[in-house]
């Protein structure tokens, strides 16, 4: 393992510091950043520095209030067009911020393949310019998909989120698919995903695993039943605030003692300024206060469950 710890650790301890088990996620759209940030002569290099500089400042405006951030990886990709290259150096760059000031860094790049390519996607995302503390990765591949992650993971403490129940309206044509013994595909994974994770080589100090899942918060039910499938894994929760899932919802991932899960709110608290309530603040201010009451509203909910 490596001398940072394994990654499990390390996001726990970073929760029970900032008081909140909650993580903001950057997903630069320019057409919702604050005027000072577009660029209106079209440069697209400008365009993508002033990405930059927004995606540093709102790092440390929620850095007192979270202890992690997920920069969603397509969102930078797509910066500039035929010049993406640029994008993907703004995402280098801001993953790096991100943990020089302490925070946990999920990379949301949801990738997925097998063999060789897989490797490769590893070391790009867990290792290198790109490295971030923990991946999103696609687990339909099976396991020689994921073992590379977690090879990598195991040697750097660095981990790993699966996706098993995602929280957009329509997964419940593929993910609720049931067999004849009556288990849905997504509990099919999960058992698959807990019985990979349970692995002693890829177990922290506190009992959970590097290989993680996601599981959305907008099916509570389907959280509480994988929370009883998946002990070891922590869970990354999206879907709260602008996907409409409550905070009530989003404890329903948690176990009994409050650890367990992570849960992930993106725009609601990055483009804080373009909500009503917040119209009289400067930006930063409307981020900020987002970025409080957000963490408020889950340590609540989760100490009440």
């Amino acid at each position: 393992m490596s001398e940072q710890g394994h990654v499990a650790d390390r996001l726990l301890e970073a929760v029970d510091q900032k008081g909140s088990p909650v993580c903001v996620g950057l997903d630069p759209r320019v057409d919702h950043l604050p005027e000072e940030f577009v660029i209106t002569d079209g440069d697209p290099v400008d365009q993508i520095e002033a990405v930059g500089r927004w995606a540093i400042k709102v790092l440390e405006v929620v850095a007192p209030h979270v202890p992690a951030v997920k920069p969603q990886i397509a969102y930078f990709e797509c910066l500039a067009g035929d010049q993406g290259f640029y994008g993907l150096a703004a995402y280098a760059t801001i993953c790096k911020v991100a943990g020089e000031i302490g925070l946990i860094v999920v990379g949301d790049a949801k990738r997925g393949d097998i063999g060789s390519t897989a490797e490769a996607y590893a070391a790009a995302h867990l290792t290198g310019p790109c490295a971030v503390d923990a991946v999103t990765v696609n687990p339909y591949f099976g396991a020689d998909g994921l073992q590379p992650f977690l090879d990598v993971g195991r040697d750097t403490g660095r981990g790993v989120f699966a996706l098993v129940r995602t929280s957009n309206p329509s997964a419940t044509a593929v993910q609720d698919f049931t067999g004849k013994n009556g288990m849905t595909l997504y509990e099919h994974m999960g058992g698959q995903i807990a019985q990979i994770g349970r692995d002693a080589n890829l177990l922290g100090q506190r009992g959970y695993s590097l290989l993680g899942a996601v599981v959305g918060a907008t099916y509570p039910e389907e959280a509480r039943r994988l929370r009883r499938i998946m002990p070891q894994q922590i869970f990354l929760v999206p879907g709260y605030g602008a996907q409409g899932a409550t905070a009530q919802d989003c404890a329903a991932a948690f176990k009994p003692d409050g650890t367990g899960a992570i849960v992930n709110a993106s725009r609601s608290v990055i483009y804080a300024h373009n909500r009503p309530e917040f119209a009289d603040l400067a930006w930063e201010d409307a981020v900020a206060q987002a970025a409080r009451d957000f963490a408020r509203d889950i340590a609540l909910a989760v100490q009440k469950s």
